[in-house]
């Protein structure tokens, strides 16, 4: 994408409604725009990070066997009902009634419609075990709207439910599901750490959420420094495999990690005190183990291995995507700006033209452009170096590619790592073989 032709407005001045540095520099980068109090528009690189961690997500569920459907925004408030949770479920749920004076709301989450779904067609045990999953936008009506995209009324967000004939059966599936967030977050480029946790309006008796460790974030935690250790999406473990989902048990039992309404003092005086570790957590997933909470709420039976009619057990799986957004800029920035982890990076390359209307300069940036326009965002602007600097800093793209007169003629790029800062200078054809680029 050239930059002369992008929709990429970037602001200048700090937004004063925006309080922390994600909320700030989402704006300021030109990722997304409030349209209204806890919604947002959100625009061309804004929505290209969007996709990219819903990929990483739809890959690692596929991975397990998940299946994907999109169930509707709008709901019917007759779901809710026969699970007892319309009225119990407070102000936070958008309630609309249409014009045939039919009882709606907005979905907040997606539990009675699910189990409606899959109660009107599995009928039999042998169909088990089944998880479905989506990707679709919720909305909680909340009070206080804040934070930018951490605390908004509308986000995005991937939710997964799996059935499952027995508990043990739920069980195995809640941890196939555990390994398989471990990995995802890996794969996005965020250490979140699995924490226990309370199962509030959800319901069922098991819990984890996952945490991503940054200063803004609205829980204290309290871990084992041996997480940020752990690369789960370079381990060999098998989802399907007994011994290796035992093994991810283990380490959690082995390492130390909670949420201040969760930390327990005797334990934590048990973790060598080099290895402790204090701060702030933002929460960016959660999956529960259900039992048969919803299917027997809603009379939803199969037939069970002995002919008699039995509630399937539930596991409930939920990733917030476009929280997750904003959770990546809190972890990972600097007094410039965005510092993008490759992986959800809405383009790979900054290409920086020093010198437009200069040939040679041209030529050069031409000729790397049409290696790979899906990943390289070209500065091809009539602006001064030092604007185009900021702002490839501010957008935090990993790669800035400098093109300059001299280095042009002489068959020079400059390349500097956003994250590290670090710069070098080597021959195009050099460049182009490390990042495996063709010229057209």
């Amino acid at each position: 994408m050239k930059l002369t032709e992008a929709f990429q407005p970037t602001l200048k001045e700090v937004p004063t409604e925006a309080t922390i540095t994600s909320h700030r520099l989402m704006l300021r980068a030109g990722l997304v725009r409030q349209t209204a109090a806890g919604i947002y528009a959100w625009l061309p690189a804004g929505l290209r990070v969007l996709r990219a961690i819903s990929t990483i997500v739809r890959e690692e569920q596929d991975r397990i066997g998940a299946q994907e459907v999109l169930m509707p925004t709008l709901q019917s408030a007759d779901l809710w009902r026969r699970s007892g949770r319309y009225d119990a479920y407070g102000p936070e749920m958008l309630r609309i009634t249409d014009r045939h004076e039919r009882e709606l709301l907005y979905g907040p989450t997606n539990e009675e419609m699910i189990t409606d779904i899959f109660g009107a067609v599995v009928k039999s045990y042998k169909e088990l075990p089944l998880t479905l999953y989506h990707l679709q936008w919720k909305f909680r009506d909340e009070v206080r709207p804040r934070f930018g995209v951490m605390r908004g009324r509308e986000f995005y967000m991937k939710d997964g439910y799996s059935f499952d004939v027995s508990k043990e059966g739920a069980e195995r599936n809640y941890w196939r599901q555990m390994l398989a967030y471990l990995r995802t977050f890996r794969r996005i480029g965020v250490n979140a750490v699995p924490m226990q946790a309370d199962t509030g309006p959800i319901g069922g008796n098991l819990s984890h959420e996952f945490l991503v460790l940054a200063p803004a974030g609205e829980s204290g935690v309290f871990y084992d420094a041996a997480w940020e250790g752990i690369d789960w999406s370079k381990r060999d473990l098998d989802a399907d495999s007994a011994e290796d989902l035992k093994a991810v048990q283990d380490v959690l039992a082995t390492h130390y990690a909670a949420t201040d309404e969760k930390h327990d003092e005797a334990a934590w005086e048990k973790v060598p005190a080099e290895q402790r570790r204090e701060g702030r957590g933002i929460e960016v997933g959660q999956i529960f183990h259900l039992g048969p909470k919803y299917t027997e709420a809603m009379g939803v039976t199969v037939t069970g291995e002995d002919g008699s009619p039995t509630h399937p057990d539930m596991g409930c799986y939920g990733i917030g995507v476009s929280r997750l957004v904003g959770a990546i800029i809190e972890a990972s920035h600097d007094d410039n700006g965005i510092i993008w982890p490759e992986s959800v990076a809405p383009w790979r390359f900054a290409l920086i033209n020093l010198r437009p209307g200069d040939e040679a300069t041209d030529a050069l940036c031409a000729r790397l452009y049409s290696a790979d326009p899906e990943n390289i965002l070209y500065d091809d602007r009539k602006e001064r170096a030092g604007v185009k600097f900021n702002d490839a800093d501010l957008l935090g793209l990993p790669w800035q590619v400098i093109i300059g007169p001299r280095g042009a003629k002489a068959g020079q790029v400059e390349l500097k790592n956003r994250a590290s800062g670090e710069r070098s200078e080597m021959p195009v054809d050099d460049f182009m073989a490390r990042f495996g680029l063709k010229a057209s």
